[in-house]
C-alpha cells in the first residue's frame, strides 16, 4: 500500500514579515493604549490639581480673625474655577487651629494634619464617590488666636476620567493611523526589495532545458550570495552532464565496435563446415566475448565511482586494509596470476578520509592493469613516503606504458582499446578516484627496473 505524501507546504517571505510587523503593531498599539491613558491621566490630574491648588489658595486667603475668632469668608471665585469641570462634585473643609470644623463638610476625610505636608494631594472616597482632594496648611499669627489652618478642597473624579480617556483615544487614532501608514510604506518597500528575487526567478524559468550557464542577474548583495550559489550548483551539474554525456558517447563507440565484430564473426561461424577454421572462430568470438564483458564491467564500475564520488561519505580508512581486501578480490576471480600478488603493507596504520568501496575498486584495477600488460612478480605497497600524503601503488617488472602516452594516462580509452586484454578504462577509473579524494596519478620507473602506478592521497591526522 503506497503512502501519498502531503504536499509541502509553501511559505512566503512577504506574508510572514507582513504577519511579523502586524504582530508588532498590535504589540505596540496596545502598549501604547496603556501609556496614553496614563499620561492623558497624569496630565488631567495635573490640570485639575490646579484648579483645587487655586480654590484652596483663594479661600485660606480669606480666613480673618475677628474678635479671637477664625471667621472664613468663601469666595465666589474659588467656586467658580471649581466649576469648570462642570460635571464633578465640590467638596471643601476649612479646620481651625484647635481642630474644629470652621465651615464645610465636618465628615469630609483628611489625612493626619501633623504628618501631612504643607501641600498634599490625596485621594478618598467620600459619600459613596471617589474624590480628589487637596490639604493646603496656612499659619495664624494674629495676638489672639495663633496655629496652623487646614483647607481641603475635593472634587469628584469624573471630568477628569474623561479628560484622560479623551488624551487617549486621540493619541491611540494618531498612532493606528501612522503605524498603518507604515505598515503600507513597509509592505511596499518589501516587494520593491523582494524584486530581485522575482528576477532570478523569470530568468530561470526563461532558459532553455539544457542552458546551464551562469545566471546574469543583477542583484542586491544579500541575493547575491544565493545567485552565486545556483550559479556554482548549475555549473556542477552542467559539468556532470558533460562528464555523463561523453562517456555515453565514448562507450557507445567502444562497445559498438566488438559487437559489430562479435556478430560478423558469429555469422561466419555458422557458415563454416571446415573444422580447423571453425575452431579459429570459435577462439575469435571467445576473445571478443570477454573483451566485451570486461568492458561492460568496467562500465559500471566506472559508473559506480563516479555515482559515489558526489554522494558517498568520506570516512577514515586505513589503506592497508583497502590492499589486504582488494588483493582478496582478485584472488578469489582465480584469473592467472592473481595469485601472485606481493602484499608490502607496513606495521602502523595508514589513514586516508575517504570511500572505503571507491578505493578498494581503483586498486582492483591498478592490479589488473599490471596483470593483464605487465610482467609478473606484481606488487602491492601501502605507504606514508611523505608526512602529507598516503601511497598505494601496484608494481610489475614490465616496460610499462610507452613515454608518449604517459601525458594521458588515466583517460578513457586512450591506450588499447578494447580487447580480450582489456577493456581501456581501469586506470580511468583509478584518476577518477583519484579526483574524488583529491589525490593524483603518479606514474614511476624504479631505478632497479619495473613500472610503479602509485595513487596519492592527502594522509588523515591521526
Amino acid at each position: 500500500m503506497s503512502v501519498i505524501a502531503a504536499p509541502t507546504r509553501l511559505q512566503s517571505i512577504a506574508l510572514r514579515v507582513s504577519a511579523a510587523m502586524a504582530l508588532v503593531l498590535a504589540i505596540t498599539v496596545l502598549v501604547t493604549i496603556g501609556a496614553a491613558y496614563q499620561f492623558g491621566r497624569s496630565a488631567a490630574d495635573e490640570a485639575f490639581d490646579r484648579l483645587l491648588k487655586g480654590a484652596a489658595f483663594q479661600i485660606a486667603e480669606r480666613v480673618v480673625v475677628i474678635d479671637g475668632t477664625p471667621v472664613v469668608d468663601i469666595p465666589a471665585s474659588a467656586f467658580e474655577l471649581l466649576s469648570l469641570a462642570r460635571n464633578d462634585r465640590i467638596f471643601y473643609r476649612v479646620i481651625g487651629p484647635d481642630g474644629a470644623t470652621l465651615t464645610g463638610y465636618d465628615d469630609l476625610p483628611v489625612p493626619d494634619l501633623a504628618e501631612a505636608e504643607d501641600e498634599f494631594i490625596y485621594e478618598t472616597t467620600y459619600r459613596g464617590v471617589e474624590l480628589r482632594a487637596l490639604l493646603l496648611k496656612r499659619q495664624l499669627a494674629e495676638r489672639p488666636v495663633s496655629g496652623q489652618l487646614s483647607v481641603v478642597v475635593a472634587q469628584t473624579t469624573d471630568e477628569r476620567a474623561a479628560l484622560a480617556r479623551n488624551i487617549a483615544a486621540r493619541s491611540v487614532i494618531i498612532i493606528l493611523v501612522v503605524g498603518l501608514a507604515l505598515l503600507v510604506l513597509a509592505l511596499g518597500i518589501l516587494r520593491i526589495a523582494l524584486r530581485p528575487l522575482v528576477r532570478i526567478e523569470r530568468a530561470i524559468l526563461g532558459r532553455d532545458a539544457n542552458d546551464l550557464s551562469p545566471l546574469n542577474v543583477s542583484a542586491p548583495r544579500e541575493v547575491a550570495a544565493l545567485v552565486s550559489a545556483i550559479d556554482r550548483f548549475m555549473g556542477r551539474l552542467e559539468s556532470r552532464i558533460r562528464a555523463m554525456q561523453e562517456f555515453v558517447a565514448d562507450a557507445a563507440h567502444q562497445i559498438r565496435t566488438p559487437i559489430t565484430a562479435l556478430s560478423a564473426q558469429a555469422q561466419l561461424a555458422l557458415n563454416e563446415h571446415d573444422p580447423i577454421r571453425l575452431q579459429r572462430l570459435h577462439r575469435r568470438i571467445h576473445s571478443r566475448s570477454v573483451g566485451l564483458g570486461r568492458l561492460a564491467d568496467q562500465l559500471l564500475s566506472h559508473a559506480m565511482v563516479s555515482h559515489r564520488a558526489e554522494t558517498a561519505a568520506h570516512d577514515i580508512v586505513d589503506l592497508r586494509r583497502v590492499a589486504v581486501e582488494a588483493e582478496r578480490e582478485m584472488r578469489s576471480l582465480g584469473e592467472d596470476g592473481d595469485d601472485n600478488i606481493v602484499l608490502d603493507l607496513p606495521d602502523d596504520d595508514v589513514p586516508v578520509r575517504g570511500d572505503k568501496v571507491s578505493l578498494r575498486e581503483a586498486v582492483k584495477n591498478l592490479i589488473d592493469n599490471a596483470n593483464k600488460h605487465g610482467k609478473k612478480p606484481v606488487r602491492l605497497s601501502v605507504s606514508n613516503r611523505t608526512p602529507d600524503h598516503a601511497i598505494i601503488a601496484v608494481a610489475d617488472s614490465g616496460a610499462g606504458i610507452a613515454p608518449e602516452l604517459a601525458g594521458k594516462i588515466g583517460e578513457r580509452f586512450a591506450h588499447s582499446g578494447v580487447g580480450p586484454e582489456s577493456a581501456g578504462l581501469g586506470l580511468s577509473i583509478v584518476s577518477a578516484v583519484a579526483t574524488s579524494h583529491k589525490g593524483r596519478l603518479a606514474v614511476e620507473r624504479p631505478s632497479d627496473g619495473g613500472f610503479e602506478v602509485a595513487l596519492l592521497l592527502p594522509a588523515a591526522k591521526r
